[in-house]
């Protein structure tokens, strides 16, 4: 029997795929997300799980993965395409290879196409295949950077991922509109880019028209992920504080989410690194803030109380992100931010002292 879970990171719309072995309990993990690592690991440790590998689709340009940071907190190996160009992987991945895990197995079939190193991992019985960006539910990934091709992306859909069972469910790695799962032959009937009558110059054409704007994270995730996602910051990515359930983020970013941070007040302390102004302003303070602009902020981090954990806050996120690696120099181990800020904490309707009614 199959463990499978269907995971999800609502920021970059991005599918996580676990698959286990249910006798052996061996494990695999397809296209990680790095902030989503913890959760991750929880899920496997609660199934009892052994996680052998992260698989990679292909370099993701939309998010960083979070296959480095598993590796060293579940001691698993990493997996990609060998035509990825990507370093400090365990195993570079071909066409026709195998990965087990326990009595399951997943074939790797290359698709390249959305990018020159895209990998689809079928399941041995062919009941199910992961195709990363090559099939979107209805849809297909772009191939206008990162050595797309779109010809290469028609012929490996058609000869590799339709020639499958027309029963084979078919999992992408992304999705916008909330689906979840398609099919062989829902794609070959259905699907306006790659489906029907559709012939490949038709594709191309298509595709060369799209005229998409590069993903936001491209310039961030496309270097880390050539990497395996390695951060900068190892220490900082290893570290598992337990004063709050905490995210870290690939900028090495401890973040706490604003539900816990109203119920624990007084369990922590605040530092609000707006200027006067805005402290004092429509939107607002969180009760018991301690007001510390953040150009003072290095001078005068000696005068905030070592006595509870800080949570640095600004008005969307961005300013306090940069005060608590101020606050790291400055000796303080307990750090984290507020994302979004008080833009969101006033959006998410939660009470404040001070600010517009």
């Amino acid at each position: 029997m199959l463990i499978f879970r269907q995971l999800f990171d609502p920021t970059s719309s991005t599918y996580t795929y676990l698959l286990g072995c249910s006798v052996t309990k061996e494990a695999v993990l397809i296209d990680p997300v790095f902030e989503q690592v913890r959760r991750d690991s929880a899920l496997i440790a609660e199934l009892g799980l052994k996680l052998l590998w992260t698989l990679e689709t292909h370099v993701h340009a939309d998010h960083v993965t979070g296959a480095w940071l598993l590796k060293q907190r579940e001691q698993c190996g990493i997996a990609l395409a060998e035509a990825s160009g990507a370093a400090g992987a365990d195993r570079l991945l071909k066409d026709g290879d195998r990965v087990a895990f326990g009595k399951r197995s997943l074939e790797v079939r290359a698709t390249p196409g959305h990018t020159s190193g895209c990998l689809t991992y079928v399941l041995d019985d062919e009941s199910m295949a992961f195709t990363g960006d090559c099939v979107l539910i209805r849809g297909s990934g772009r191939t206008d950077f990162q050595q797309g091709d779109a010809r290469a992306l028609y012929r490996s859909v058609r000869s590799r991922i339709f020639s499958l069972p027309e029963t084979c469910l078919l999992y992408p790695a992304h999705d916008y509109r909330g689906l979840t799962v398609s099919s062989v032959a829902e794609e070959k009937k259905y699907n306006p880019r790659l489906g029907g009558e559709v012939g490949e110059a038709d594709y191309a054409g298509y595709m060369k028209n799209l005229n998409l704007p590069h993903p936001k994270q491209i310039d961030v995730a496309v270097p880390a992920n050539l990497r395996c996602g390695r951060p900068g910051n190892d220490a900082g990515a290893l570290q598992d504080p337990d004063w709050a359930p905490l995210r870290f983020t690939f900028s090495g970013v401890w973040e706490v989410e604003p539900h816990w941070l109203e119920e624990n007040l007084d369990k922590v302390r605040v530092v609000d690194v707006r200027e006067p102004n805005e402290f004092s302003g429509p939107l607002g303070h969180i009760r018991g803030a301690q007001l510390v602009p953040l150009g003072e902020l290095g001078a005068k981090a000696a005068e905030i109380p070592r006595d509870k954990p800080v949570v640095a806050v600004c008005r969307a996120g961005s300013r306090s992100a940069h005060a608590t690696a101020i606050l790291l120099k400055a000796g303080f181990s307990d750090v984290a931010n507020l994302p979004g800020g008080m833009l969101r904490w006033r959006g998410e309707g939660r009470a404040v002292d001070g600010g517009a009614v």
